[in-house]
């Protein structure tokens, strides 16, 4: 039986998921940014 892991990580402008089956093989990524928000602004802004 395959192993699957759902991997998220967080920071102030990027959210992003991934699982992985048997620690080895990549089966789905996502990333959602706000960098484009935040350029106008030379950064994030609180």
């Amino acid at each position: 039986m395959a192993i699957k892991i759902l991997g998220i990580e967080t920071s102030c402008d990027e959210t992003a998921a991934g699982v992985v089956e048997d620690g080895r093989t990549l089966l789905a990524n996502v990333i959602s940014s706000q960098v484009a928000l935040h350029a106008p602004y030379g950064g994030v802004v609180p």
